[in-house]
């Protein structure tokens, strides 16, 4: 199965009933079927096969009817996470050569100054289509591009499931941003695989509070492919959620740890707010076992969690509703656990020869299944490190226990998740090395009560140079995304390093630990 064919199944199946619920708005099968193929069309006429397309916005129907339609004629979608600096846009959009961006018109005004004025001198011509009716001078709105006559070609229908659907790109502990492929096989298996370990009901009514930017977004496709509605918002708000909970009666969503918390502070949210809330799922990070305690006591529901990656398109591991309540009252040790492989995955702890260990030894988690991603854009030596004959190289380290249950017990490569948000340790202390204060630096990630993990900076500083915790944050904010500027700054005599002189992050997660205690 393709992409687009998840639609086009469910419209024959069910045409009438709702597909997409998003600001008041309710657009069934039949009628995303079509918007997907208008879509579909206006793009194939105005690009070349397998060319890659930009998309910048928050979650929008048309974000959603994009998921479908530019695959569905051979082209590649390339999500921009709207959180990036414009910089970070830029970056992405000359790594894949992506000439057409489709946005929302405030993420296009901060993008556009950015780009080249013009291509006299072999630079790109882009073209910007702004989501919307009227839009500003230059650019193409995308009521009139997408709802057009366009001839649609069936020549340029794909039918190969290898062919590469989308690029997402995900910070690597180098710091530099990699665009993870995924064929259309990877993202059915990665759906098909969710859906069996994590069952979908008949009645199922989905909220979807994650952005369609990053790969949790496959959640849409998970309830498409069984017919199911997705209640889509344009980013997560307690009494959104709350208020659409009641009125659509969901059922089912998933949740980042932070906004689990954010919920449970809420003072409405309980009793008929959440009367037909049956399932919250979570994944990024593992939610703190006490704030599962509070919120499996208060709000009555299951709760499952998903492990998972870019890499492999979603959630491969799982943990369900049962192993939660064991973890609540007999088995504790479960509530730090991620889960069981999916029926369609399979996982190892494999040493650094990708030899398996034993049960209970800490090693590398491995995964196998049809889900694995093709490889990362136009860059063969990463790709060959992190696939090796099937099995995708997770960089997370665990251990199996006698019932088949992973643990994560800590990241390989040095990414801090921070409110769901993965950022690169590289890529923020490469950044901050450009002040001249700055003799050296290392970037951890420290427990964070709200966001799982906040970025922190240990800065070792000049001699007479005075550093500030604002100028260091101040020029973060001018290179990087919000969430990944150092929500800490310390200030240290010397990183402690091993004999061949690699800074040693574990020693100094402790270190820093220490020092925010005491402050």
């Amino acid at each position: 199965m393709l992409l687009h064919e998840i639609i086009e199944r469910s419209a024959k199946n069910t045409p009438d009933a709702p597909a997409v619920i998003v600001e008041g708005e309710v657009v069934t099968f039949s009628e995303l079927e079509q918007r997907v193929k208008r879509l579909a069309n206006a793009v194939a006429s105005i690009t070349q096969r397998h060319e890659r397309i930009a998309f910048l916005s928050e979650n929008t129907l048309e974000f959603a009817d994009a998921y479908y339609a530019i695959a569905r004629v051979r082209r590649i979608l390339v999500p921009l996470n709207y959180r990036l600096n414009p910089r970070e846009w830029v970056e992405i959009l000359h790594a894949t050569q992506a000439r057409v961006v489709i946005g929302e018109r405030a993420l296009l005004d901060a993008l556009e100054p950015h780009l080249p004025k013009d291509s006299s001198n072999g630079g790109t011509q882009f073209i910007l289509i702004e989501i919307g009716g009227d839009c500003a001078a230059g650019r193409v709105a995308f009521n009139d591009f997408a709802d057009g006559s366009h001839e649609e070609l069936e020549r340029e229908i794909a039918t190969d499931p290898e062919e590469t659907a989308w690029i997402l790109f995900t910070s690597g502990t180098t710091g530099i941003p990699k665009g993870a492929m995924l064929p259309h096989r990877a993202l059915i298996a990665a759906a098909e695989n969710t859906a069996l370990g994590r069952r979908v009901a008949e009645d199922d009514v989905y909220f979807l509070a994650f952005a369609l930017c990053h790969v949790a977004g496959y959640n849409l496709l998970i309830m498409h492919s069984r017919a199911r509605p997705v209640v889509l918002v344009k980013r997560f708000e307690a009494d959104e959620f709350l208020t659409l909970t009641k009125r659509h009666g969901v059922t089912n969503t998933s949740l980042a740890p932070t906004m689990v918390s954010t919920l449970l502070e809420h003072p409405e949210a309980d009793g008929e707010a959440l009367a037909t809330l049956r399932q919250i799922a979570y994944g990024s990070s593992s939610v703190p076992a006490e704030i599962l305690r509070r919120a499996m006591q208060r709000w009555g529901c299951d709760f499952a969690q998903g492990y998972g990656m870019t890499e492999l398109g979603g959630n491969a591991v799982f943990m369900d509703g049962h192993a939660h309540r064991r973890g609540v009252t007999t088995d504790p040790h479960l509530l730090t656990a991620a889960g069981k492989p999916g029926p369609l995955a399979e996982a190892r702890i494999v040493d650094d020869a990708m030899v398996e260990l034993p049960m209970g030894e800490v090693g590398e988690i491995v995964i196998r299944g049809a889900q694995v991603f093709s490889g990362y854009w136009n860059d063969p030596e990463s790709t060959a490190e992190t696939i090796i004959d099937g099995w995708l190289r997770t960089g997370d380290l665990g251990f199996i226990d006698s019932e088949g249950f992973i643990s994560v017990v800590d990241r390989k490569k040095d990414v801090i998740v921070t409110g769901g948000e993965n950022v690169a340790s590289r890529e923020v202390e490469e950044v901050l090395h450009r002040h001249p204060g700055v003799l050296e630096v290392a970037v951890v990630g420290v427990p964070d009560e709200h966001w799982g993990e906040a970025v922190c900076a240990a800065i070792v500083p000049r001699s007479g140079v005075e550093v500030t915790s604002e100028e260091i944050v101040a020029l973060a904010k001018d290179y990087l995304a919000s969430y990944k500027k150092p929500r800490h700054v310390v200030l240290v005599e010397s990183l402690p390093r091993n004999t061949s002189g690699k800074v040693m992050k574990h020693v100094l997660r402790d270190q820093v630990a220490e020092i925010l205690a005491s402050r």
